[in-house]
């Protein structure tokens, strides 16, 4: 098949399938997330460089995701392309992808070892860190609303043995924040790379009396390891459990 994926994700799915041959054309945040960077770069779903550049690639599958802007999509589907819109909203949601897209380029077994291997990750995060204390870690996808971390995101807490803080992949006011008092405050700001400013964390004025801010325990994740659901995820469990056994040797250490 020829495909366009216009999602990270979707790249990052197919390149771990073994079918990146098959992408004739990606978006410019895809290379952050899958090697990919040779490839023709035409925007994402909220803003599309060429649709005219997409259909001379003459792909036989547009693959796109949730945010989408209907403007964008409207046009392109004003052209007869086939077009796959992926909408995952929990770790669950993203093995069906993973399946979804192996069916659609013959590699069923591939995804059967990719969700096999994830998982396996997981669990082996969840054994150690289930051996050590619960902490609450508020979790940030935008600064301005501010916007908790994805479903997917309180997931991967929960595997390395946290609590999250407010409802997940939804706005958070800052009194709520320093209600729930987080013990860790992870900045995962979406399009940003590892450029979240943990400094402008200290500095709101409602926060003052957060645990996590009192300890200085806020800390930065690289956006695309928590953001793209699919299998770079394990990566971001990784370094988030790592984070939080650093900030539970800390608290020891203050016992």
């Amino acid at each position: 098949m020829r495909i366009v994926s216009l999602s990270p994700n979707a790249t990052s799915i197919l390149c771990a399938l073994g079918v990146r041959s098959s992408l004739v054309g990606v978006t410019r945040w895809c290379p952050d997330v899958a090697p990919v960077k040779h490839l023709p770069q035409f925007g994402d779903c909220w803003k599309l460089e060429s649709i005219p550049k997409i259909l001379k690639r003459k792909p036989d599958l547009v693959i796109g995701s949730v945010p989408f802007k209907t403007e964008t999509l409207g046009k392109l589907l004003e052209h007869p392309v086939r077009f796959l819109a992926l909408n995952p909203r929990s770790l669950a949601d993203i093995e069906a992808d993973i399946l979804i897209l192996a069916a659609f380029v013959g590699r069923n077994s591939a995804a059967t070892r990719v969700i096999g291997e994830m998982r396996r990750a997981f669990s082996r995060i969840r054994r150690t860190a289930h051996k050590s204390a619960k902490l609450r870690v508020y979790c940030e996808a935008w600064p301005n609303p501010r916007i908790t971390s994805p479903p997917w995101v309180a997931e991967l807490a929960g595997i390395c043995g946290a609590k999250f803080v407010g409802a997940p992949g939804a706005r958070i006011s800052e009194e709520e924040v320093a209600e729930a008092d987080p013990d860790v405050v992870i900045l995962a700001w979406a399009a940003t790379g590892d450029r979240a400013d943990s400094a402008k964390a200290y500095t709101v004025e409602k926060w003052r009396n957060i645990g996590a801010i009192r300890n200085r325990r806020v800390f930065v994740i690289r956006d695309e390891l928590l953001n793209t659901p699919a299998p770079i995820l394990v990566r971001g469990a990784k370094e988030l459990a790592r984070i939080l056994e650093k900030c539970r040797s800390q608290m020891r250490r203050q016992q």
